[in-house]
């Protein structure tokens, strides 16, 4: 079984079945199921979050005559923040120990990342949750899951999803799409259909051999599934 894991958790899934926000009924079961997993399996888990529920730099620095990117992507660093804030205290309301640390300076909602201390925290049977991207724009919340994974010695990112795994084409809009199973890195990225990750993400896992399970979040005991080992979505694996 695998000692201790990243969690990937993107902006959109934190709005659950809203189109803008924090949907605290989706994190209410996320965190009794993160709880359930640390307890009985003994996992650590280590959670990035993104903050596209409340805005993506990219998106907002689209036009020409804006806010600068680098602005922007420091706005979106900060809804990671928020987004850790409300995790972190669902976590703890539901008798599960976690800490919050940023790569971004904000002592008074949260600890400065610093790696010996996160791992401190996991060995002790805490959730960290490391919000701020990398600390620097231009850089995806993707990425910075890689980075934190490679950096706090995880053996696997699991790459949280509204779909049960990497398809041939978008399920929701063709048919013919099919499941994959198993994919290298490389051929992830070669492959324009898939658009799981960013391809700096998917590049600096292939660099490191670190494998990356793409899996549906919103089917309850996934998370667990995996961490003893069952072969639940798709696996991004070196060659």
């Amino acid at each position: 079984m695998i000692k201790r894991i990243l969690l990937k958790l993107s902006g959109e899934q934190f709005a659950g079945t809203k189109s803008f926000g924090i949907d605290t009924d989706f994190l209410t079961g996320l965190a009794e199921e993160i709880r359930e997993v640390v307890t009985e399996t003994g996992v650590q888990i280590i959670i990035v979050v993104g903050g596209g529920n409340f805005l993506r730099g990219a998106t907002l620095a689209h036009n020409e005559h804006t806010i600068e990117r680098a602005t922007a992507d420091y706005m979106g660093m900060l809804a990671t923040v928020i987004n850790g804030m409300a995790l972190v205290d669902i976590l703890e309301h539901h008798e599960q120990p976690a800490r919050l640390q940023t790569r971004i300076q904000l002592n008074s909602v949260a600890e400065p990342y610093i790696r010996r201390r996160a791992i401190r925290h996991l060995e002790k049977g805490r959730v960290v949750i490391v919000a701020g991207g990398t600390g620097n724009p231009y850089v995806t919340t993707d990425t910075a899951a890689v980075s934190a994974a490679l950096e706090l010695d995880c053996g696997l990112v699991l790459k949280a999803t509204k779909v049960d795994g990497v398809y041939t084409k978008d399920p929701k809009k063709d048919k013919s799409a099919e499941k994959i199973k198993q994919i290298s890195h490389l051929d992830a990225l070669k492959d324009p259909n898939i658009n799981i990750m960013d391809n700096a993400a998917i590049s600096l896992a292939m660099d490191h051999k670190l494998p990356i399970r793409v899996f549906d979040l919103l089917t309850k005991g996934n998370i667990k599934k995996i961490v003893q080992g069952e072969d639940i979505g798709t696996l991004i694996i070196s060659e």
